[in-house]
């Protein structure tokens, strides 16, 4: 006899489905998409329709291989397409680019039994998967087309300063998008416009995401490069892809509880901001951001939320 039990009400009602949430989120990253496609030219825009196609095609053969429910329309796999290639810069080849597609969506995504149950972000995996196999072709990051540069390759404004580099490129330059980096992740401007887009929706709580962009950049000025309280602030916030990991990638988790929400901000932010201080990578977010997710399962059981009408133990 079945043990299961259908009681009446209350129950949460809404409109909302997943197909809509991920549109929002694939619009909310166009204004990231157009800026790529201004400061580095016309195959921003080839590669992104490339990543698209290969996530959304993965996805879809998967299924029907699998004989599971099609959904490969639900614009999940969109989303995944757009944030990997705006992670990768504009000179990274073809094939490198498709692997990581692959990657992300068979092996992250669907063999952990598809949208929902990945334990990690998939481009955010994705990224990294190309960073460990082909660090010289996703690291080579060239400078926009919009100022005059001397050389076609350049390290990006972290990169340059990590290596005791001069920090050549204003904050202003770094809030617009007229540095070397990754294609989407240059310019703060138009990510903080999406991100607001994207709050406006009530897609997103802007908590977390605040949360970690304070606990990065407080660490990294408190353990600064000359010693306590030397750092950068505005070099840490506006140099690297700190916002965009904030607005896109840390997001990726729901937590019921807000404290849960909260220490997972801080953990992650601890963990970027130490790898940004003590090792030789000058970033820190992909590492930071994927560690908080593997943890995610661990420190949800650390908050959760009282449930009406179940006696506190």
């Amino acid at each position: 006899m079945s043990q299961t039990r259908v009681i009446n009400g209350p129950h949460i009602r809404t409109d909302r489905t997943t197909r809509n949430v991920m549109m929002n989120v694939a619009i909310s990253l166009v204004p990231a998409l157009l800026g790529a496609i201004y400061f580095f030219g016309i195959r921003a825009l080839y590669l992104a329709g490339l990543s698209i196609t290969v996530c959304v095609l993965t996805e879809f053969f998967w299924q029907k291989i699998t004989k599971k429910q099609v959904i490969a329309g639900d614009f999940s796999a969109v989303v995944t397409g757009l944030l990997l290639v705006l992670n990768m810069p504009v000179t990274v080849p073809i094939w490198t680019l498709v692997a990581a597609d692959v990657f992300s969506i068979l092996v992250v995504k669907q063999m952990f039994g598809g949208i929902g149950n990945n334990f990690v972000n998939p481009a955010l995996m994705g990224r990294l998967l190309t960073m460990v196999a082909w660090p010289g072709a996703v690291m080579q990051y060239v400078a926009p087309r919009t100022i005059e540069a001397d050389a076609v390759s350049a390290a990006t404004v972290l990169g340059a300063v990590k290596t005791g580099g001069e920090q050549s490129y204003s904050y202003l330059q770094m809030f617009l998008g007229e540095t070397p980096g990754a294609m989407g992740e240059t310019s703060k401007l138009l990510l903080l416009v999406g991100f607001a887009y994207m709050c406006y929706k009530g897609i997103v709580n802007a908590e977390a995401a605040f949360t970690y962009i304070v606990t990065v950049v407080a660490l990294t000025f408190i353990f600064g490069p000359e010693g306590f309280f030397t750092g950068d602030i505005m070099l840490n916030l506006f140099g690297g892809g700190l916002i965009m990991g904030a607005c896109y990638m840390l997001t990726d988790y729901v937590f019921v509880s807000r404290r849960g929400r909260i220490l997972y901000a801080i953990v992650a932010g601890v963990i970027t901001a130490a790898i940004r201080i003590f090792s030789v990578y000058p970033e820190g977010i992909c590492f930071g951001i994927l560690t908080a997710n593997c943890m995610a399962g661990m420190m949800s059981l650390l908050y959760k939320k009282h449930i009406y009408g179940i006696q506190k133990k």
